[in-house]
């Protein structure tokens, strides 16, 4: 009876965080003016974060293209904003309910997981013209879950990812072609408290392919792509997956609390919605839902994120992949640079 009264309750929590965050960006989107002033389109992309302003391309002089670039500054495709294993500087408190906890992991069906990131994408080379153009770079990121119910807050599961990621831009379209590596790992606490569980050797290289379209203005974007297992451990892994999402950005205004100290300071809301399926998984739809408040300052390309999410699906931590299927709330502090 207890575990239908917590299961309940923790369908009540996340129906109500997930119906707060949209009503909270709604809210903003339709209440809060934008006192931000205009500024007159950037003709060269060294004055504009080419992730999220589009700069008009610049007349070539006698026909000229721009040169290749050694590390160009951001990117020109916009990290995604909802996607769990986008490489960034994150920490988050995450309430998690297993629907049918595995005996041999003793963690419960509810467990409190304190989740963080550290990660970035780098570039190495690229050509742009305003902000069209391409980019060459690397990745690498480790994403972590410790259990904050144990005295030690053992560490749970860590995804270490590495790769080349290919971006390119004209206009409002952009897409992004990634090769990278990722490995899964149990933490030792984990190991030594839970002798029965099944560990997985997981590791593969894949292959992720996505196209996105803007709206004009920047205010949203839609995009989707497959992702192909090329090697992968263990070999009986189905290769197949479909990646897509859409996000929405409120207007940018000045920060109200803590403008008047910070001129410069901007904030805007944010919210996004990330769809993972996967061959292997019966293709089950994995989904998670972000949405919060962004600042920025003018002229600088840091963000810092405060975001609300709400997660459903199959465990997103490697080694429990083919584990229950769960659902989490939580929030955090996402940070860009």
């Amino acid at each position: 009876m207890r575990a239908v009264v917590r299961r309940g309750l923790f369908l009540v929590q996340s129906l109500v965080a997930w119906w707060a965050v949209t009503a909270a960006f709604v809210l903003m989107v339709s209440v809060i003016p934008a006192v931000a002033e205009d500024a007159p389109p950037s003709t060269g992309s060294n004055s504009v974060d080419c992730r999220y302003d589009f700069s008009r391309p610049m007349p070539a002089e006698n026909g000229a293209s721009q040169p290749v670039e050694a590390f160009p500054e951001n990117d020109v495709f916009r990290p995604l904003l909802a996607d769990l294993k986008q490489p960034r500087f994150f920490a988050t408190w995450q309430a998690v309910h297993v629907r049918n906890p595995s005996p041999a992991a003793n963690i419960g069906s509810t467990v409190n997981v304190g989740s963080v990131g550290f990660g970035e994408n780098f570039g190495l080379v690229g050509r742009r013209n305003g902000c069209d153009g391409w980019q060459v770079g690397i990745l690498a990121g480790v994403f972590a879950q410790f259990n904050l119910d144990s005295g030690s807050t053992d560490l749970i599961n860590a995804d270490y990812v590495v790769g080349f990621p290919v971006s390119w831009r004209s206009g409002l379209v952009s897409a992004r072609v990634r090769l990278y590596h990722q490995s899964s790992h149990l933490g030792d606490e984990f190991v030594l408290g839970n002798p029965g569980f099944q560990r997985v050797n997981l590791s593969f290289e894949a292959l992720e392919a996505l196209v996105s379209l803007d709206a004009p203005g920047g205010w949203g974007r839609v995009y989707a792509g497959p992702t192909y297992l090329i090697n992968r451990e263990p070999a009986t892994l189905d290769r197949n997956g479909v990646h897509w999402g859409i996000e929405l950005r409120g207007p940018t205004i000045r920060s109200p609390v803590l403008g008047g100290a910070l001129p410069a300071l901007r904030m805007s809301p944010v919210f996004g919605v990330d769809f993972k399926t996967f061959e292997e998984l019966k293709w089950t739809l994995n989904t998670n839902i972000v949405g919060g408040l962004e600042w920025h300052r003018t002229g600088s390309s840091r963000r810092v994120r405060f975001l609300v999410n709400y997660y459903n699906g199959f465990p997103p931590y490697g080694q429990f992949f083919q584990q229950s299927k769960l659902q989490t709330v939580g929030f955090g502090f996402y940070l860009e640079f």
